[in-house]
């Protein structure tokens, strides 16, 4: 049998009680042992809903990590403290998982990757959208060089009016941007990861704050406050990598448009393309006719299937175990996050000098 993992929550909040806790909670190698948020009736809520039964409760994480009997912690707060946690929690000998983004600036991002090189420690981030039966299929036709040269791409992230009027959001200094560092990190991992292509060269970018300041605006979570909507509405790029692939990316919390997807990633290869548009397309030409294939993702298993119905939260945390336990790579490695926060910020950069940055 495998060892049980003692592991520990830093933020207490929707990502911790929506994804991480209720995934972990189903693993029977993870005690849930210790929980910490500034706020402190959180952290006791989750202990009491998901702990075990001697959890103990933090407001420092400081103090959290001083206990050497924690292997695991998962870092679910604001975008800008997850490096300084996740390097903290490294050092202190305990392999992390850190919520998306990998962290505010590219900076950090690659601190995090020297920090679990220095200390040998595993460190991976969040993207769980690598785990949905619909990426982990595409994923197996694409590393089977089915699609051929893979040279140009579509990440999406597209919100009609869906802009989250909750927690720090909509604030520029605790997050570091808006749609683009929020769901556009989503799209643009997944399609790296599709091209397995981590090499960038260029990036040209804009962003927009058109709807921000509209007061009473329609909005799936009610209207939100212009005063304190600091960052943008809207953000695009254009990656061209040194391979010469092309990537388009697209995000929005608000857009007038009703060409809506998040998290998915439009392919096109010598060989043939691909689409995730109301489930998954293949397309390609065979015998001189064009074809157009929607794959049955009913009709067998995908990677890392093991007969149990899982949900990709499931899989995601069962993976990462794995990882650890048998000593291998997790699925979403740190130089891969890196490379996603070197390119957002790229975006960010670009939009406001006007110019292309080279990387």
């Amino acid at each position: 049998m495998s060892k049980i993992y003692k592991l520990a929550i830093i933020g207490c909040g929707g990502i911790a009680n929506g994804k991480h806790l209720p995934s972990l909670k189903k693993l029977a190698n993870v005690e849930i042992v210790a929980f910490c948020d500034i706020v402190e009736e959180r952290a006791t809520e989750a202990a009491a809903k998901y702990g075990a039964e001697d959890a103990i409760v933090y407001t420092d994480y400081k103090e959290l990590l001083t206990d050497a009997s924690i292997d695991i912690v998962h870092v679910c707060t604001p975008n800008d403290s997850h490096a300084d946690i996740a390097i903290a929690a490294l050092e202190a000998g305990k392999h992390v998982m850190s919520e998306k983004p990998m962290a505010k600036t590219a900076h950090d991002a690659k601190r995090m990757v020297e920090a679990a090189r220095r200390t040998g420690k595993k460190l991976t981030v969040g993207y769980n959208n690598r785990f949905r039966p619909d990426s982990q299929h595409l994923k197996k036709i694409c590393a089977a060089g089915e699609l051929g040269d893979i040279y140009y791409a579509k990440a999406h992230a597209i919100r009609r009016r869906a802009v989250p009027t909750w927690g720090v959001f909509l604030d520029e200094e605790k997050q570091g941007g808006g749609p683009l560092i929020d769901i556009g990190t989503h799209a643009l991992d997944l399609t790296l990861w599709m091209l397995d292509n981590y090499k960038p060269k260029v990036v040209l970018g804009t962003s927009y704050h058109k709807l921000s300041q509209r007061e009473n605006a329609a909005n799936a979570w009610g209207p939100w406050d212009p005063a304190k909507f600091t960052v943008e509405d809207s953000a695009f790029g254009m990656i061209v990598m040194e391979n010469g692939a092309t990537i388009v990316l697209e995000s929005s919390w608000a857009l007038n448009t009703l060409e809506v997807d998040e998290a998915k990633c439009t392919l096109s290869g010598t060989e043939g393309g691909a689409d995730m548009k109301g489930g998954l397309r293949i397309n390609g030409e065979q015998h001189s006719r064009l074809f157009t294939t929607q794959v049955d993702l009913k009709a067998g298993g995908v990677a890392f299937y093991d007969g149990k119905t899982e949900s990709d939260a499931d899989l995601e945390m069962r993976m990462w175990l794995k990882a650890i336990d048998e000593d291998t790579e997790p699925v979403v490695t740190p130089e891969q996050a890196y490379v996603v926060s070197q390119i957002l910020e790229a975006i960010y950069e670009s939009s406001k000098t006007g110019k292309a940055v080279y990387l």
